[in-house]
């Protein structure tokens, strides 16, 4: 089962704070939640505390550039799964080339229509959830999410996964548990970090064959 769009949780890098604000507000229109970062080392650093379903990258930015920060990203493997759209004013063939092989999904030119830049978020996010359904349900529905047995969940994360298994975005876990959405997510991202799964939706699973939630 894919999620909703208010699920999913998109982090936008970009140099060009007109843009990156533009692209924000349409993005979060559309029901996205988004966190923003101005370069790759921003970006980097707000990866320690959350885990987004997709990276959306500019390519030339100061301090680390998408290129660079990109490869960083697929050499870790606790993140290299995510999807990733890189944004560039370069849109001749080689880029596009290089892009590619630098690890994108997705290249798009700028100036770009904010409908096509949503529709490929949202078709970049479904072909991710087919993926995971076909790897975590390769016998079908039954098969499990495998996590070792000694991992221990703090009470509030117990709280925090159970909102997760019903289907609750992080703003509404936060409003629920009268917390920040930041905290919400920090739990999300070390309970992903103590079981080795990759997202909510594995994270949900075992927590319902777990009989947690």
């Amino acid at each position: 089962m894919s999620q909703s769009k208010e699920n999913y949780h998109l982090l936008l890098v970009d140099d060009d704070p007109n843009l990156l604000l533009l692209v924000k507000d349409y993005l979060e229109y559309q029901g996205y939640q988004v966190t923003t970062a101005g370069n790759g080392r921003e970006a980097l650093a707000a990866l320690v505390n959350m885990v987004p379903d997709m990276i959306i990258c500019d390519i030339m930015m100061p301090e680390m550039d998408g290129y660079a920060f990109i490869e960083q990203v697929r050499q870790n493997p606790s993140i290299s799964w995510i999807p990733v759209m890189f944004l560039s004013a370069k849109g001749q063939s080689h880029n596009r080339v290089k892009g590619l092989n630098v690890g994108a999904d997705i290249y798009m030119a700028k100036p770009f229509e904010p409908e096509e830049l949503a529709a490929q978020v949202q078709s970049c996010l479904r072909q991710a959830d087919r993926l995971l359904q076909h790897n975590n349900h390769p016998l079908g529905e039954n098969s499990r999410v495998q996590v070792a047995r000694d991992v221990e969940l703090t009470p509030t994360e117990t709280k925090v996964i159970q909102l997760v298994a019903q289907g609750l975005a992080n703003r509404e876990i936060a409003d629920h548990l009268k917390v920040s959405q930041r905290t919400v997510e920090s739990h999300v991202s070390n309970m992903l970090n103590k079981t080795g799964l990759h997202n909510r939706t594995e994270l949900a699973r075992w927590a319902i064959q777990k009989s947690i939630a």
